[in-house]
């Protein structure tokens, strides 16, 4: 019981907005002091916390989180959202929906390029929500548009939350063949996870576009066209543009992607690709100077000592976890479910998007996958598909009112004149469609398995 005491005490904790990292150690110590002195935890087991953080501190694949941090904050800096959304507003202006198509494909494009789902719904609200209200975009879609798109940085990759989730995952998963007395493990890498990833974020990708498309032809007065005096470049001159700020990008987003995939390098070695890159990319755009060196890095340094902190506390607080039974505990519940897998997986699912209003991918990823990850794939389950289902599952949390963080970011930057209910109206269609691929890719496992095996196998 002292386990489950700890889980909901540590939510506690957390609502009350203490730091995440020290709300997940500081709880786990204390629960660790009172099951020592009440007999139900083995005091001894702490000994084993600097060896964790040393692996922590030496593990080469976590190396890739500061480095893709970089990327994505000099590709901020540089403005390579702006032009991106210019150009594509530029490009699809003709079109009924052909802002919303344009702010999904650059969310998209940002979601492959910075991987950080904040940034990315912050700039889109900042840039193209304005210019969507004036163009007369019904408020309830340009918000939604822009939350959608915006969290595609959950599940596209290479993103920052793949890296993380893909590192987890293979340690549960060699746990998991341990426990099954497989002393020969399989591994799983982030490079899988990246290839399973990879349609299913396409497909929901696809998927956006196409409600948008059918939308702007059902109800043209909610996404109309932009008049072609407001378009400005056309013909020669646009396709010119177009392939000017649309080119680099993508080639970084290909070299860094298609060396993973290809086997050419690791994750953290394109991860320095991507980093070198995006210098390269600023300092083409006359956007790169001392000033600007110093604010990215002083960014990257800030969200990478607080992904590593995290990392710490939940480290305390899963060790103290198992020490005081909880994970047999939440073994149990899930091999007696009635239903087998498919009970396990849905209850894990169900769990994880409620944490979700609460807590950061981080923590989720952190804390519950190490938890209930080796117990689900004792079970049998791909790690790919369990990884692929996690980060759909906690991008949809991240849209879902009333708390998904996606909503507060764009609600901090949004005008005074777009209502909150405007906002949580608009997200509910791609809600739907979220929801719409975690079930395909729950009936056809091939759509995150199928890549990987053709690469790798």
């Amino acid at each position: 019981m002292l386990a489950l005491l700890m889980f909901l005490c540590v939510g506690l904790v957390l609502l009350s907005g203490y730091p995440v990292a020290f709300a997940l150690g500081g709880t786990a110590l204390l629960f660790a002091l009172i099951g020592t002195l009440g007999g139900a935890f083995d005091s001894a087991l702490l000994a084993a916390m600097p060896s964790r953080l040393y692996g922590i501190m030496t593990n080469a694949t976590l190396i890739a989180v500061p480095l893709f941090v970089f990327m994505g904050v000099m590709l901020e800096r540089s403005r390579v959202a702006e032009q991106l959304l210019e150009t594509m507003a530029a490009l699809f202006g003709p079109l009924r929906g052909g802002l919303g198509i344009s702010v999904t494909i650059v969310g998209m494009l940002l979601a492959a390029s910075t991987g950080i789902v904040g940034a990315t719904v912050v700039t889109m609200g900042l840039l193209s929500l304005p210019t969507m209200l004036r163009r007369g975009y019904h408020p309830a879609l340009a918000a939604g548009a822009i939350c959608a798109s915006g969290t595609l940085g959950q599940i596209i990759p290479p993103s920052i939350i793949l890296v993380l989730l893909g590192d987890v995952l293979a340690s549960a998963y060699q746990q998991a063949q341990l426990d099954m007395g497989i002393f020969a493990p399989d591994t799983v890498s982030v490079g899988d996870l990246f290839a399973g990833a990879l349609l299913p974020g396409l497909l929901l990708v696809g998927l956006y576009i196409l409600y948008l498309v059918l939308l702007a032809w059902w109800r043209p007065e909610a996404a109309p066209a932009v008049a072609h005096r407001e378009r400005g470049l056309h013909g020669s001159a646009l396709l010119v543009e177009v392939s000017r700020v649309l080119l680099p990008p993508l080639l970084l987003i290909l070299a860094v992607l298609g060396s993973i995939l290809l086997g050419l390098a690791t994750p953290t070695e394109a991860a320095a690709v991507g980093a070198i890159g995006a210098m390269l990319l600023a300092l083409g755009q006359r956007r790169l100077n001392l000033e600007v060196l110093r604010e990215v890095m002083r960014s990257t340094v800030q969200v990478t000592s607080m992904v590593f902190l995290i990392f710490i506390g939940a480290s305390i607080f899963s060790l103290v976890f198992r020490g005081l039974g909880g994970d047999e505990l939440v073994e149990r519940l899930l091999t007696n479910l009635p239903g087998g897998e498919f009970a396990a997986v849905l209850v894990v699912m169900v769990i994880m998007f409620l944490l979700g209003f609460i807590l950061d991918f981080i923590e989720i990823t952190f804390v519950v996958v190490p938890i209930v990850g080796p117990i689900l794939l004792a079970m049998g389950l791909d790690p790919v598909w369990l990884g692929v289902m996690i980060a759909i599952n906690l991008q949809t949390s991240f849209l879902t009112p009333p708390f998904g963080f996606a909503l507060f970011y764009l609600r901090g930057v949004a005008p005074p004149e777009l209502e909150t209910a405007q906002i949580y109206r608009g997200v509910l269609p791609f809600i739907l469609i979220q929801l719409l691929v975690l079930g395909a890719l729950a009936l056809w496992p091939g759509l995150a398995t199928w890549l990987p095996a053709l690469i790798y196998e």
